[in-house]
């Protein structure tokens, strides 16, 4: 706290008063404020090296998302196989290990025999678009020379053709560069088609294990049934998003390539089976998917030909997203349209392709939390008589089973 005197010097001609400034004991020492820089500072660098950590841990946190999402996938054909032994007490017949052996074996089985059935017509169509890129490359350069004519035509300002003109090969020269790195980044994932499997096994094995062992932080009673109220919403949220993704996924891929085969377009189960992966990617991957489906029946077949493809994916998206994906949901997880773009643009920025896929499941999990922060804050008795008081005369259950979904 600083005083502020006034004081007259009567010894001189001079009449103006003087100011004085006393400091008292409540203002802070040199040293306290160099402690304060130094510890906003550490405090700085600590969060800088976090952000940098997190940053390079980014992929190593994207296999265990998938790796958890995949064991959400085969969770339901693992309680498929278990349940007739369940139902005959025969349950040591089929532990869950080996159930859990055998849904892999069975959905590997199936993807294979998909594989080799489609892997020929794909590989073919994709040879046919990698030899024909170039020739898209020339076509619009093509276009852009006949703009630039039209430009001349109607005296357009050389400025503005210009900017036009480089513009547009800018983007072309973007857009071959990224596909290019995108493939070439594929080659980086090969090895997760064995790390994800392995992974997400154990995840399967030990789900009641690490679930238990996560609510032990919490001591028993009201702490330990809030905590395992969370994970309870927490596993159905992820459990719903998954399903409603996978069968996203399948039925987009079939109808995009039912589309594309009608109306004519080239690489026709290629980009049906594009549209079907990119699904899983929300906005982003459905926009990718129709800019490219409809610039190469653009090229390839007519104006018209690219009219009828894009307006036949924008009543497929309507009817997906406000009619059939609700449904396909069920409830699972309730967030604003909006929040999902912004969750997934947040993403991109922070991790690249990782970040936009991760967008909404953490979003969702948010969601899930702020539900719970609400019911604390709102309720005089967070946790309900009947419920906290068995919850906290109970322990564990060893011998139960986790559902995944």
């Amino acid at each position: 706290m600083t005083e502020m005197t006034n004081k007259t010097d009567t010894g001189s001609g001079d009449n103006s008063p003087s100011q004085r400034v006393i400091l008292d004991s409540s203002t802070p020492s040199a040293r306290i404020i160099v402690r304060v820089v130094l510890i906003t500072l550490a405090i700085i660098f600590l969060a800088e090296s976090l952000r940098d950590i997190l940053s390079s841990l980014g992929h190593f946190f994207f296999l265990i998302v998938i790796s958890i999402f995949f064991a959400y996938v085969i969770e339901p054909l693992v309680r498929l196989v278990r349940k007739p032994f369940e139902e005959r007490n025969l349950e040591k017949l089929m532990p869950r290990p080996l159930a859990i052996f055998v849904s892999f074996l069975a959905v590997f089985l199936i993807l294979g025999i998909a594989i080799s059935y489609l892997a020929p017509v794909v590989v073919e169509q994709g040879k046919r678009f990698w030899a024909n890129f170039p020739a898209y490359t020339t076509y619009v350069q093509t276009q852009i020379r006949d703009l630039n004519q039209n430009f001349e035509r109607y005296k357009i300002p050389d400025q503005v053709q210009d900017q036009v003109s480089g513009r547009a090969s800018e983007f072309i020269t973007q857009a071959g560069t990224a596909v290019t790195a995108f493939l070439i980044s594929l080659a980086g994932y090969l090895p997760w088609l064995i790390l994800v499997p392995v992974l997400s096994f154990f995840f399967l094995k030990d789900a009641k294990t690490l679930r238990n062992s996560f609510l032990r932080f919490f001591p028993s009673g009201n702490w330990r049934g809030r905590a395992e109220s969370i994970v309870n919403d927490v596993n159905i949220t992820l459990a719903s998003y998954t399903r409603a993704q996978i069968i996203s996924c399948l039925l987009i891929g079939t109808i995009c390539t039912v589309i594309f085969s009608l109306a004519g377009v080239d690489y026709a189960l290629l980009l049906g089976i594009a549209a079907g992966a990119l699904e899983f990617i929300p906005l982003l991957g459905p926009f990718a998917i129709g800019v490219v489906a409809v610039s190469i029946a653009g090229f390839s077949g007519s104006l018209s030909q690219a009219i009828w493809v894009a307006a036949l994916l924008i009543v497929l998206r309507i009817i997906h997203d406000y009619f059939t994906y609700p449904r396909i949901i069920r409830g699972g997880i309730d967030i604003h349209p909006l929040l999902i773009i912004l969750s997934v643009l947040a993403g991109e920025q922070l991790a690249g392709i990782p970040g936009v896929f991760m967008a909404v499941p953490c979003i969702a999990l948010i969601t899930v939390l702020y539900k719970h922060l609400v019911q604390y804050r709102g309720r005089a008795n967070v946790f309900p008589p009947n419920e906290s008081k068995a919850k906290a005369t109970s322990e564990l259950n060893e011998t139960s089973d986790i559902a995944l979904d």
